[in-house]
């Protein structure tokens, strides 16, 4: 900038040391064009930081599920844990998985009595 002024005003031997701004008016398309900008900039801020925090807890599962697959009997607690925070809530309906290794012998002894 000082080099452009020095060009225009050295020929009248003026020398401008000092340029103020008061007053800059953008047209309404640049001011649009600003503003699309600075919203395309926030929302792929924001995909970053959802993408790291999607990263972090899917770490933290990945651990959770190391530690509870060294016990079986932890996998249970967690289970009847889950089922706890679950019944919490006044109007819950639980529906409580059976494996068919428990249901079967006694499907079979009705089946036998008729």
């Amino acid at each position: 900038m000082q080099s452009s002024l020095d060009e225009a005003t050295d020929p009248w031997g003026v020398k401008v040391e000092r340029v103020e701004i008061k007053d800059v008016r953008l047209p309404v398309q640049l001011q649009r064009a600003m503003a699309a900008e600075a919203e395309a900039a926030r929302e792929a801020r924001a995909k970053v930081i959802a993408a790291e925090g999607e990263m972090k807890a899917s770490r933290a599962l990945k651990e959770a599920s190391d530690i509870i697959s060294e016990s079986p009997s932890a996998l249970q607690l967690r289970y009847l844990q889950t089922l706890n925070t679950i019944s919490a809530e006044k109007n819950s309906t639980i529906i409580f998985p059976l494996p068919l290794d428990i249901i079967s012998p006694f499907l079979r002894g009705t089946t036998r009595a008729e």
